[in-house]
């Protein structure tokens, strides 16, 4: 097989890996058709009828990584190569005023104890996916410099290490924050600096353990640098872990730089990444990994521009006020305050990164718009996601269908050379890619550059 699919450990038992379509214990009969997911993207998404699964079906992945001279496929006047290898679980980058690249390498904290079967299938996918090479060295931010302008670093450096699952990277003047999974630390910074020794000084805690279901906070500094929005998903799928579970998750936070303070911008955000700030309108964007469980094609991954005080409606409600019958008790009151996004991105492709293109080194067709990372599905008989693609933008607006840029990520087999996260631009113009499981930074450019 070119996957490796679960039901529960108690089928595996009986019957071993597959696809056991007919021993699912599901409510709706089993089906071997999923629709288009194509007919998800946009600002008005098909929304099949949901199926309510006592145990998901889960279709992961195999991981066989990347050979010396493979890469990723790119879309017709674009070219692609390796930027860095060799690194610990690459999942997000960030650009220094100097061209310096910070490349923040992070695994999972430990969770909590397994609860429900479902529990120790996403263990053992977290497990996989960060298999290649080990754990240890990861927990870190690695340093790349390219002094002469040849589009390759020649300088690598350990820039920050022994760090707590970290994600999200932010420079204002001297000041550099990294969220790690439970606290905004700050740490001091010289333009040039190849190292931080000093101690980072805590800025304000972020909701981690015990549980810690989605680890993972982006950060973003605002234009003027007085404030910080950092993005916190929830602790669970959809509240099984308890309500109580949830405080001060599910939503993105602004912090006052100054003194720590936070309060809750927006919520009803499941798992908020990417955050970028949209360059015509200003308006804060982030891409948002919605709720499974309801079927292959429920519910659509999607970007949106957030609105201070905005309920986008998790866990009561998905897509704006459609009610997911699956949370009690049900709070009618706030599923009619809750508004739908902007864009979706279709099921389960898991948008880990985002970013604004603003360069001049990519083609025409690729300014004024965004790309975003698709870490890709483990949920749907047929994969979704595993790809960047490109939404155009016009007046602050997406437009259109969003357009694969860099593919090949899975095999013929849809066996995983890598999973893109986060996306970022170097100072010239190029489009910079983490990805997590080939262990890599990859450099897109023009293909006439």
């Amino acid at each position: 097989m070119s996957a490796i699919v679960f039901s529960s450990r108690y089928v595996q038992r009986a019957a071993g890996l597959g696809l056991l379509c007919g021993l699912l214990l599901t409510l709706p009969a089993c089906s071997n058709d999923e629709p288009d997911p194509g007919d998800q993207v946009g600002a008005n998404p098909t929304l099949p009828q949901l199926a309510q699964y006592l145990i998901p079906p889960m279709h992961v992945a195999s991981i066989i990584g990347w050979k010396q001279d493979e890469t990723p496929t790119v879309a017709k006047g674009l070219q692609i190569k390796a930027f860095a290898k060799g690194l610990k679980h690459p999942r997000s980058l960030y650009t220094l005023p100097n061209g310096d690249i910070l490349v923040v390498e992070s695994v999972a904290p430990p969770g909590a104890a397994i609860k429900r079967p479902k529990d120790l299938i996403m263990g053992w996918i977290e497990s996989m996916a960060t298999s290649g090479g080990g754990n240890e060295g990861s927990n870190r931010v690695t340093l790349l410099r390219d002094t002469n302008g040849d589009g390759m670093p020649d300088v690598q450096d350990i820039f920050l290490d022994h760090l707590n699952s970290p994600f999200g990277v932010a420079l204002v003047g001297n000041d550099l924050y990294v969220a790690n999974t439970d606290a905004i630390v700050r740490y001091p910074y010289t333009t040039g600096d190849t190292k931080i020794t000093a101690p980072g000084t805590v800025l304000t805690p972020l909701p981690g353990g015990p549980i810690d279901h989605h680890w993972t906070k982006s950060l973003v500094a605002s234009p003027d640098g007085s404030l910080l929005y950092v993005g916190i998903g929830s602790n669970s799928n959809i509240t099984e872990n308890g309500i109580q579970a949830e405080k001060d998750r599910a939503a993105i936070w602004e912090v006052d730089r100054a003194t720590g303070r936070y309060r809750i911008f927006a919520s009803g955000l499941r798992n908020p990444n990417g955050l970028s700030w949209e360059p015509r309108s200003g308006a804060l964007w982030a891409v948002i990994n919605e709720r499974d469980e309801l079927g292959p094609n429920l519910v659509p991954d999607y970007m949106t521009s957030v609105k201070d005080g905005a309920f986008y409606g998790w866990p009561y409600s998905y897509y704006g006020q459609h009610v997911d019958p699956r949370v009690m008790p049900q709070r009618p009151d706030l599923v009619a305050k809750a508004i739908p996004p902007d864009y979706a991105l279709s099921s389960h492709v898991a948008p880990l990164g985002l970013v604004f293109y603003t360069g001049t080194n990519l083609p025409d067709p690729y300014r004024n718009g965004a790309f975003v990372g698709e870490h890709g599905s483990w949920n749907r008989k047929h994969f979704n996601g595993y790809k960047v693609v490109f939404v155009a933008f016009k007046d602050g607006h997406p437009q259109g269908k969003p357009q694969d840029v860099v593919t090949g990520f899975l095999d013929n087999d849809n066996k995983a050379h890598g999973r893109p996260v986060g996306v970022a631009v170097d100072k010239a113009g190029a489009l910079l890619i983490a990805d997590d499981v080939g262990n890599t930074v990859w450099r897109v450019t023009s293909a006439s550059r």
